[in-house]
């Protein structure tokens, strides 16, 4: 079971930083810190959420799936069930 605070306990986490490792931060040499940042977060923004394919998600990249679950929702308003107002119940009207 995880512990609060401890993201090395996360099996997500430390399947994505190995992905990172492997893929993007292995064999290369950054010149500093904003280097490295700008390179990381590009890879993370171009391969890892638009191209690299995940099997958490079928198999799909990150992106595909997020535009293949987003659907325009319709919605018909006033809606007919439910509450229908104040107005009388033909329960309570006399004859």
């Amino acid at each position: 079971m995880s512990r609060i605070g401890n993201p090395y306990d996360n099996a997500k986490v430390e399947s994505f930083m190995n992905t990172l490792k492997h893929e993007e931060i292995d064999g290369k040499s950054y010149r500093d810190l904003r280097h490295a940042t700008r390179n990381i977060g590009s890879f993370i923004e171009q391969v890892y959420n638009r191209q690299r394919l995940h099997s958490a998600l079928d198999y799909r990249s990150p992106l595909e799936f997020e535009l293949g679950h987003a659907t325009p929702t319709l919605t018909v308003w006033p809606p007919r069930w439910g509450f229908q107002g104040m107005g009388k119940s033909t329960a309570m009207s006399k004859g």
